[in-house]
């Protein structure tokens, strides 16, 4: 089986336990100030994972250019928006469907990175997406859905699952544009890169107009560790992740989010799965299993 395919699930697994996290952090210092946790927390792990890598390896850091530099401003720029719309649709809706919501996005990677990077999948692949996202559907679309809380979960989960497709091809795009170096330092150095960005785009905003924000994630700074390291340690493995292989194929594997979620859902929040839920979570397997194999073909 790939290495890309162990590491992509290493990455699932980290972001389920920092989304718990966050969702936490979120009833105690607001959307703004839990979204900036991940990044300014994670930011001295991600430095730190990097030490380690020149030293163990041997290996320069590469120098970014321009296009490197863009495509990784780009991607923070969209990840730090896709994160807050993420916990905002965690108030909203049950944990294990705000994570399926946000798994709607392979299929609009797929068509995004054949445009912009000319990745390219072919029907069988795209038909195995397909699959695996109407699970995802299955899983979150109520027969009969009403009410302003279902609507507004569908409005900004879709629309943080679009903005998280973003900014995978962007990190792709901005590993490959980096000019040397493995596989891991590149995937590593472009990590630190984008969480420098984020941290300094969120400090500006959270001094000049939500201080209490950003003071208060200092005051619980225990959790706050913990999803700044969580966020670090997944996204190492998402970023080496996308250096290997398309994004498409990363983001659909990720798919297998819904089925670790379910498990917190279930077991820590003491959530119900209804029948849908886990027949939602049967397809999500069948169609991840597809492009599986067909990837080995």
């Amino acid at each position: 089986m790939p290495v890309w395919v162990f590491i992509t699930l290493i990455a699932a697994a980290g972001q389920v336990g920092r989304n718990a996290a966050q969702s936490g952090l979120t009833k105690k210092i607001g959307t703004l100030g839990a979204t900036q946790v991940r990044f300014l927390f994670g930011l001295p792990f991600g430095l730190l994972f990097l030490v380690l890598l020149t030293t163990i390896l041997g290996e320069a850091v590469p120098i970014p250019g321009t296009r490197s530099l863009a495509f990784a401003l780009t991607g923070a720029a969209a990840q730090i928006g896709a994160t807050a719309l993420m916990l905002v649709t965690m108030k909203s809706a049950n944990f294990a469907v705000t994570t399926a919501w946000l798994k709607t996005e392979p299929v609009l990677v797929a068509l995004a990175s054949f445009l912009v990077l000319g990745d390219t999948l072919g029907w069988p692949m795209l038909g195995a997406i397909l699959i695996a996202v109407s699970g995802v559907l299955i899983m979150t679309v109520k027969p009969g859905l009403s009410g302003w809380g279902d609507s507004r979960a569908a409005i900004t989960g879709l629309g943080a699952a679009a903005l998280f497709g973003a900014s995978a091809i962007c990190f792709r795009g901005g590993i490959l544009a980096l000019p040397e170096g493995s596989q891991m330092i590149r995937s590593t150095t472009l990590l630190c890169i984008s969480l420098g960005l984020q941290t300094a785009m969120l400090l500006v905003w959270l001094a000049a107009f939500n201080r209490p924000a950003l003071t208060g994630s200092f005051a619980v700074w225990r959790t706050s560790l913990l999803a700044g390291f969580l966020g670090a340690f997944s996204s190492q493995f998402w970023f080496l992740g996308f250096a290997m292989t398309s994004a498409a194929n990363i983001r659909t594997l990720a798919l297998v989010e819904v089925i670790f979620a379910q498990g917190v859902s279930t077991f820590w929040l003491h959530q119900k799965t209804s029948n849908r839920q886990l027949v939602g979570m049967a397809v999500v397997v069948v169609g991840v299993a597809a492009l599986l194999r067909l990837d080995a073909g």
